[in-house]
């Protein structure tokens, strides 16, 4: 069904390209005095006004630029929005314009993301905080208050918003430290406490859906980490005490590549006797793609606490793996490695490799309720967006590149394996085209 979109930021959209205005919904929807189930049912989802601006003006956009996605607060200054930058409160007036008169309720989905010393595990954390200087207690009076004051705006009572919560912080906390920075973090314990007070803060608003990022099966599917995960969930979430928990349900994938579905073959797979996950693209993970890995992963979150009607959202915005490259049949081949990389609709060169990665393609469309235990598949990262610069230069806002971007960039991990990143991208959070088209003519299912 089509949405309009409303005058405040659809205005400052029609400056920049001109676009059709799209048709209204009828009746207005009631308000948000108990939370629902699943906030993805029977609602509409919000359409960006500037994402759909770019993605409109490629050729071929148009297929998807109504599509709904979230709005990224990755830095504290987009909370009130800078000159390029549209602010919280602009897009939920946005929200409200777009719900007004509908039939239906509408969905609006936000992520936070910038825990202190964020992304420790990296080169490179682009957060606003650190352990060091205060960043717990800046984190939550400069970042989550300001956030958590505007989501409870009686004016956004009848949005259904869907707050997702830090993504991919649990290698942080799961692996041992790779960096002085990923030291600081577990040792003060900066990151539970963290999550905990953004939790419990949003929570408090009646009309808000907490989910809290789970990772993806690349990380939390390894059998080391797989239990240890859900169970640190629960405790960051309360739910390890059997108590009702403030978070809503969780999100895997989210800003990933990972493959929704490897249809070829499972880790449990043998060739010639050996199983799947002896390969080297597997290495012993005992999953091989996000819709297996998030069903099991949320048995597991039961089992350590979480009601059983706890939901799971998947990113699949880039993870379609469509185009002329898609295995159409699993290998004949006797060889494990030769196998799987015959056999694997996701190309990328390394299941770690995360940044603007060559071949990838637009994967399922956003919908609620696609498979058992799943609330939705969404588009989470807005497709096109950079996920970092290509070279070795710092953006106009202070984001540092981070090698893994670089798309002659290689690991130091012993043997030789490329980032995959494609070459010309802007710093991250820009609009990079040449992505977005790839994303077009690799997605899967086809447009």
């Amino acid at each position: 069904m089509a949405v309009r979109l409303g005058t405040r930021l659809g205005a400052m959209v029609a400056a920049l390209v001109l676009l059709p205005v799209m048709a209204v919904l009828t009746s207005a929807p009631a308000a948000a005095d108990t939370r629902v189930d699943n906030p993805y049912v029977a609602a509409h989802g919000y359409v960006d006004p500037w994402w759909y601006a770019s993605a409109a003006a490629e050729p071929g956009g148009a297929v998807v630029a109504i599509s709904p996605t979230a709005v990224w607060l990755d830095r504290v200054s987009r909370v009130e929005g800078t000159p390029s930058s549209p602010g919280l409160r602009a897009h939920l007036d946005e929200a409200v314009l777009q719900a007004a008169g509908g039939s239906s309720p509408l969905t609006f989905q936000v992520v936070l993301n910038d825990l202190p010393d964020r992304n420790c595990t990296r080169p490179v954390s682009n957060g606003d905080f650190s352990v060091a200087a205060d960043g717990l207690n800046r984190y939550r009076t400069e970042y989550v208050d300001p956030i958590a004051e505007i989501l409870a705006d009686p004016a956004y009572q009848r949005l259904r918003i869907v707050a997702i919560v830090e993504p991919d912080f649990l290698p942080g906390l799961l692996v041992p430290a790779t960096t002085g920075r990923c030291g600081a973090v577990q040792a003060s314990g900066a990151y539970p406490q963290a999550l905990r007070y953004a939790i419990t803060r949003l929570h408090a608003i009646p009309n808000v859906y907490v989910y809290l990022d789970a990772s993806h099966h690349g990380f939390a599917g390894h059998s080391a980490n797989f239990g240890r995960a859900a169970d640190l969930l629960a405790s960051i979430a309360g739910a390890s005490g059997g108590g009702p928990s403030p978070v809503h349900g969780f999100t895997v994938n989210v800003g990933g590549y990972n493959a929704l579905a490897e249809p070829h073959f499972t880790a449990e797979t043998k060739i010639n006797g050996q199983p799947v996950k002896m390969s080297r693209w597997v290495e012993w993970n005992d999953y091989v793609d996000e819709l297996s890995f998030a069903q099991a992963f949320r048995q597991r979150l039961i089992a350590a606490g979480f009601p059983s009607g706890i939901g799971m959202v998947i990113d699949t915005s880039r993870s379609g793996w469509g185009g002329p490259d898609r295995p159409l049949h699993r290998s004949t081949s006797t060889d494990v490695n030769r196998f799987v990389d015959e056999s694997r609709v996701d190309r990328r060169k390394s299941v770690g490799n995360w940044c603007n990665q060559a071949g990838a393609g637009l994967g399922e469309r956003p919908r609620a309720i696609p498979a058992i235990g799943i609330d939705a598949y969404a588009w989470i990262k807005q497709p096109g967006v950079s996920d970092g610069s290509s070279v070795n230069v710092i953006a106009p806002d202070g984001t540092r590149p981070d090698p893994m971007c670089d798309p002659t960039y290689a690991p130091v991990t012993g043997a030789y394996v490329p980032s995959g990143a494609l070459p010309g991208a802007p710093p991250a959070g820009q609009w990079f085209g040449a992505q977005f088209r790839q994303l077009l003519a690799n997605a899967y299912p086809p447009l």
